[in-house]
């Protein structure tokens, strides 16, 4: 008894701990591709890849 409750406490914190280890591995491994990039926008009326450099 006097080792009974250290014992499954500590069972119930290494399943704990495992249980986010595995979670967070599958995480990790599911994000690893970069996002497409939507280039359908009109290049006239977009600031993305022109360069700016105020007015002068």
């Amino acid at each position: 008894m006097k080792f009974a409750v250290p014992g499954v406490a500590s069972a119930v914190g290494g399943a704990l701990l495992g249980a986010i280890a595995v979670f967070a591995i599958t995480a990790a491994l599911q994000q690893n591709a970069r996002p497409e990039v939507d280039r359908s926008g009109n290049a006239d009326s977009s600031l993305l890849n022109s360069v700016e450099y105020g007015k002068r």
